[in-house]
């Protein structure tokens, strides 16, 4: 089996985080003693880019246990934990290409090294492997039966592919799913991100001002958190509905530059590019702490940061102080990668048991039906996304009414009224 990790030597601590991860999934737990008895997806070659987490390897194994052959790397240079990827190579069989903190080339000698096994099935977190495939082995990607996403820049960049005619076969927008972003994006980012935030610098989030860039579901999620930790929370928006909803929500929300201003910690959540640049640079507060939470590391315009300091020194293990000319100091938190993922272990395993169930039931579906989809994106079917929120809701011993007839006759009729 191939592989390259940092050391094998690691296994055996990241089985007991394997393990002690799959205590909290129990819907994939499900899942898996199903795929075990029927081989779901035996023979199929899955090629994945996924962060490589104690969450991540309850997919994978899961996978595997339907019969798939798994290949496995890393969406983000420093979401790796070492040692479940040493576990997943050394007991269970799965080829790993991931080392935390490895730079621009490795990672995407890594996408390749997926890629060259051919898979017939891709699973994506941020679309790098499935635009890879695209640009540089077209007719290898002309054979692959379906794809997964599992985030909403990924998606974003799948419809776009979608719209310009290029997508070269279906993919299932998993990020999508009820069950994934209405919990997901808003309970595992916004616990995560704060996580990552104070153990990078165990700082008191109360009675800090915390700016928002975005108030979408991890938006949301974030800013909700953080208020309940008692910070004062700033939302950023461009969306009006979307600043609208956050202001009814009890927040205030500004312009960007006024948050600048007013900031003690700034956290980006919206998927696009130099969210946080020069001009804000110039008006923040001494100390003031940047971060991202978004999936790529363009939200903040680093180079511009780097260009307005004098000095650049690790303070902490996840903490750049940038000393700008004029003596002011901002703190890079995870070097502007996401924080919850390079500061602290990402999202809890109890969420991501929706996320990953998803992933593996939509492989099962798509392949089950990929003869009859086009080359678009596609939600996760209703019948999957209501049945993961019941089981959820069953592993958590959990129950809720049925409607009797007479109500669904009420529900489904237009003659009935007052």
């Amino acid at each position: 089996m191939d592989y390259d990790i940092t050391d094998i030597e690691l296994a055996s601590s990241g089985r007991k985080r394997i393990e002690w991860a799959g205590l909290e999934m129990r819907v994939l737990e499900s899942i898996r003693k199903r795929f075990e008895a029927t081989k779901p997806l035996k023979g199929t070659r899955i090629g994945a880019c996924l962060h490589v987490t104690s969450e991540t390897a309850n997919l994978a194994i899961t996978l595997k246990a339907g019969g798939a052959e798994v290949f496995l790397c890393a969406s983000n240079p420093l979401s790796t934990q070492d040692d479940v990827a040493a576990s997943l190579v050394r007991d269970f069989g799965i080829s790993v290409f991931a080392r935390k903190g490895e730079d621009g080339e490795t990672y995407y000698q890594h996408i390749e090294s997926v890629l060259s096994r051919e898979p017939v099935v891709t699973m994506d977190d941020g679309a790098d492997l499935i635009t890879t495939f695209h640009r540089k082995y077209e007719e290898r990607a002309k054979r692959v039966l379906v794809g997964t996403e599992e985030t909403t820049t990924g998606v974003i960049r799948l419809k776009s592919m979608e719209k310009m005619g290029v997508l070269l076969y279906p993919v299932i927008a998993v990020n999508d799913a009820y069950s994934k972003h209405l919990f997901d994006n808003r309970y595992g980012t916004g616990q995560s991100t704060l996580d990552g935030i104070i153990r990078a610098t165990n700082l008191l989030l109360a009675g800090r001002v915390l700016v928002v860039f975005g108030y979408g579901m991890c938006g949301k999620g974030i800013s909700s958190r953080a208020k309940g930790m008692g910070s004062n929370v700033i939302v950023v928006e461009v969306d009006s509905l979307k600043a609208l909803e956050a202001v009814m929500d009890g927040f205030e929300v500004m312009s960007s530059l006024e948050a600048a201003r007013r900031g003690d910690i700034f956290i980006t959540a919206t998927g696009d590019k130099h969210v946080i640049r020069r001009e804000h640079f110039d008006l923040m507060k001494d100390r003031a702490v940047v971060c991202n939470s978004g999936h790529f590391d363009v939200e903040i315009d680093i180079p511009a940061l780097e260009s307005m300091c004098e000095s650049r020194i690790r303070i902490r293990e996840h903490v750049e102080e940038f000393r700008l000319s004029d003596g002011r100091r901002v703190y890079l938190l995870g070097e502007g990668r996401l924080v919850n993922l390079a500061a602290a272990e990402g999202h809890p395993a109890c969420v991501m048991d929706l996320s990953f169930s998803n992933q593996a039931l939509s492989v099962e579906y798509a392949l089950s039906n990929s003869n009859d989809l086009e080359r678009k994106v596609y939600r996760v079917p209703a019948d999957i996304d209501s049945e993961i929120a019941r089981l959820k809701l069953e592993t958590l011993g959990i129950e809720i009414d049925q409607l009797t007839p007479e109500q669904k006759d009420y529900l489904e009729s237009w003659t009935l009224g007052t």
